[in-house]
């Protein structure tokens, strides 16, 4: 069985309302043989990120950038995991005040680094969380999670 984790921090009703959809993507019944595992940012190990298969993860964007809780996720796993998990799935999603550019390019680079695959379009989302933002989260869990199906 196929492990995905999502590294979260979700410090408001916008993020929450965004989490939540995502996990309903990746969970949903028709998804088989994908273990969901949900760790809050700030308690992800680099054990966690070497037991899964694949990865989704999600910030608030605070004062230009991605919030401090997955920058020290990042710290924490960047190394240790660096050449473990090379190539794994991903996707993330994003949500600001009214400017989220500084997040993702933040998200990006540091990807890229790891030498994960972006799995799907990223969900990015200024201001409240529409319908479709909602729907677009879900589609980001569940298009991850399927990804990962044997």
């Amino acid at each position: 069985m196929a492990t995905l984790l999502i590294v979260h921090h979700t410090p408001s009703p916008n993020c929450q309302a965004m989490f939540e959809a995502v996990v309903s993507g990746a969970t949903d019944p028709e998804i088989e043989d994908v273990r969901v595992v949900r760790v809050p940012a700030l308690s992800a190990t680099a054990s966690d990120v070497l037991a899964a298969d694949g990865y989704l993860l999600g910030t608030p964007a605070n004062l230009g950038y991605m919030s401090g809780a997955l920058k020290h996720f990042f710290d924490q796993v960047y190394y240790p995991c660096l050449d473990a998990t090379r190539g794994r799935p991903f996707g993330y999603w994003v949500h600001g005040g009214n400017d989220v550019t500084g997040a993702v390019r933040g998200i990006e680079s540091i990807t890229t680094g790891l030498g994960w695959r972006r799995a799907a379009e990223a969900v990015t989302v200024t201001g409240e969380p529409g319908k479709g933002d909602v729907e677009k989260c879900w589609e980001l869990g569940a298009t991850v999670a399927a990804g990962l199906m044997g």
